[in-house]
């Protein structure tokens, strides 16, 4: 049995809002059980075949709307299930409703940044900005189904932009401004947006970066685009003089009319409201179009059922916003809660900045990265014995698999009573699949289950459910989150293939997983980036498990070389310090590898190069290099945050002369 790590307070669960949520269905006649800590009960509850949990859901969250009569889904069956078909709802009433219930001069939004001063915006004042900004889009001729560009940092503008696009309709897409313009336009341009928000410029590492350029070249290749609006993104704004045609994001807020109200137009419960880009390391990126009611209930039960996110909490997500994180934090103003934003790098000055802030800020839900804790480690803090913590109570973790020694490093340093909730989802769900439980003990290296509704497996190539090994993460009903559509997929083809065309009527998300016998599971890196060694399939994570932790490596990529049942190999290796690559160090690598994993976990060849590729999302992007090694071309470098690293590794293979030698 895997170690326990942490185990909650008894005090601590019982005032959870997964137990408050049991005592609310005892009253009701519908619980399955009445102790929170038998999650196996209440999960096998929640997908069974005749379960009103996502019925019991939209009551417990208090979602404003009309219900209807309709049953939750009309049919579990994959693809083509539909949610709440009489349903009406607006997604930026549900996030604002605070606003009008009691909470109006509660703070809403802490934003941070390293190019502003702090910010704070009351729920109050929220709904008056989103209700400015919406008379200013409408004024433009935006109304329902028009597409909004964001071009952005995670600030409070476009918080109130997506939702004031939510108000009324219009369909929100947003990335992080230091794509490039191609980047940029391989996006925006399938989704023909009528209105771009962008930023003048950003800070990050302390560096200025200018944006303003890119307008002109935004503009002149999406001919859709007929209005522009800049946000001022720090406290030394650009000079606009030379933009004809744009408006500042101040001047846009203060042209509506005083007393201007939010519209919040309701729709139909899959009505579009966000569209969200896959990372496109192969090609351009798939445009996945996100529901209304499907984020709302969706996120609202991982806020408050799994994460424990309460009306009187600070919840803080270091997060871009072209990353599915952004989205799954706004929708946290549901819960009542602050928000802490910050637009920066979580380095500067140092690792302890966010630490800090999190002191400061009295934040009780941190989000960030594996990657960065997996640095915090590796550079030796110790944010609990140097910062006050005591008002955190989760850490989530997400982006890639948490190693084995990030658990112990947190639990040694940050605090033995703050739950580390790692959660695996994607971009395609715009949520998670498996993740924290509040009632449960966090064990070494695991997830620590399936989520509630969540009708998960892992499954062998032949659509056989695994009980204990490795297989394809795949979903066997419905969720509320799954995309309604891909955009310019009328007949849905490109959304079936995705998902559906491996294991029919069930979704196949592409990671490779291993669900333990403890109700966790153990995240084996992407299924597409799994080698095939011997006959024997290996996930990536496996590896970096045994091998990142080493003392001289700083970061590790494998990837193969080859194909059918025997893969040749290759691990790439970011050196620590001053540590070399030499033959002992080689020696002690493919040791460790056939020691603590298996002969077949030793790779062919080992070389250092000076960085790994990463998308912007902080994932590592194994496929990317896999065609390299192959001879294949990479399509969408923009998606890359360092595209230098791909052309390094390919040097790195041809003075190795292993770049198309045989096998």
């Amino acid at each position: 049995m895997t170690l326990i790590v942490h185990t909650p307070d008894s005090d601590a669960v019982a005032a959870s809002r997964l137990a408050d949520y049991l005592g609310w269905l005892d009253v009701r006649g519908q619980a399955p059980t009445t102790d929170a800590r038998d999650y196996a009960a209440l999960h096998a509850w929640s997908i069974a075949d005749d379960t009103p949990f996502w019925d019991t859901l939209w009551d417990y969250l208090g979602v404003v709307g009309e219900r209807g009569g309709a049953p939750a889904v009309d049919r579990n069956t994959l693809p083509g299930a539909r949610w709440f078909t009489d349903a009406r709802l607006n997604y930026a009433e549900n996030l604002l409703a605070p606003a009008w219930q009691g909470r109006a001069d509660k703070t809403a939004l802490v934003c941070l940044s390293e190019g502003r001063a702090r910010e704070t915006h009351t729920y109050g004042e929220l709904l008056a900005a989103v209700a400015a900004f919406e008379a200013w889009l409408r004024a433009h001729g935006v109304g329902e189904g028009d597409r909004v560009a964001g071009v952005v940092a995670h600030t409070a503008e476009p918080i109130i932009a997506m939702l004031a696009c939510a108000s009324i309709g219009a369909i929100w897409a947003s990335a992080s401004p230091d794509f490039g313009v191609s980047g940029l336009v391989d996006r925006f341009a399938q989704i023909e947006p009528r209105v771009l928000v962008t930023v003048d410029a950003y800070i990050y590492g302390g560096k200025r970066f200018d944006r303003l350029e890119r307008i002109e070249a935004l503009t002149a290749a999406m001919p859709s685009i007929a209005a522009v609006v800049v946000i001022e993104n720090t406290d030394e704004p650009a000079d606009l003089s030379g933009q004809a045609g744009t408006t500042r994001w101040r001047e846009a807020i203060a042209s509506a009319e005083q007393g201007q109200r939010a519209a919040f137009t309701r729709g139909a419960f899959d009505r579009p409201v966000a569209i969200l880009f896959s990372s496109g390391t192969t090609g351009k990126p798939k445009c996945i179009v996100h529901g209304a009611g499907g984020m709302l209930l969706q996120h609202g039960k991982e806020h408050v059922l799994h994460g424990d996110i309460r009306s009187d909490d600070v919840f803080f997500y270091f997060t871009t916003c072209g990353w599915m994180m952004w989205n799954w934090q706004v929708s946290g103003l549901a819960t009542g809660a602050t928000l802490v934003t910050y637009d920066g790098n979580p380095g500067t000055p140092d690792l302890d900045a966010l630490w800090a802030m999190a002191e400061r800020e009295g934040v009780t839900h941190f989000g960030t990265s594996a990657k960065w804790l997996a640095a915090c480690r590796n550079g030796d803090l110790s944010p609990g014995s140097r910062h006050d913590l005591s008002a955190l109570r989760v850490v989530f973790s997400t982006g890639s698999p948490l190693l084995d020694v990030d658990y112990d490093w947190f639990y040694e340093t940050v605090g033995g009573h703050v739950l580390l909730g790692s959660i695996s989802g994607g971009t395609d769900i715009v949520s998670s699949f498996v993740g924290c439980v509040p009632s449960l003990p966090v064990r070494r290296g695991e997830i620590q289950a399936r989520l509630l509704g969540a009708d998960v497996a892992a499954f062998d190539d032949h659509g056989q459910a695994l009980s204990g090994d490795k297989g394809e993460l795949v979903c066997r009903k419905p969720l509320p989150s799954m995309p309604v559509a891909f955009w310019n997929d009328p007949d849905g083809a490109r959304y079936h293939a995705a998902y559906f065309e491996r294991f029919p009527g069930v979704w196949a998300h592409g990671d490779y997983i291993r669900f333990t016998p403890s109700g966790g599971a153990i995240i084996h890196g992407r299924s597409d980036a799994t080698l095939n060694v011997g006959g024997v399939r290996i996930g990536t994570a496996e590896i970096y498990r045994q091998i990142e932790p080493m003392s001289e490596i700083a970061d590790c990529l494998v990837a193969a070389q080859g194909g059918g049942d025997d893969d040749r190999m290759m691990m790439f290796v970011v050196l620590a310090g001053q540590a070399t690559l030499d033959e002992a160090l080689i020696a002690r690598i493919k040791r460790r590898l056939k020691t603590e994993a298996s002969p077949r976990h030793v790779p062919a060849h080992i070389l250092a190069v000076s960085a790994l590729p990463y998308t912007r999302s902080g994932k590592k992007v194994e496929v990317a290099v896999a065609r390299i090694l192959n001879g294949q071309t990479v399509d969408n470098t923009e998606a890359l945050v360092n595209p230098e690293a791909l052309a390094a590794i390919e040097t790195v293979l041809q003075e190795a002369g292993l770049l198309g030698s045989a096998l």
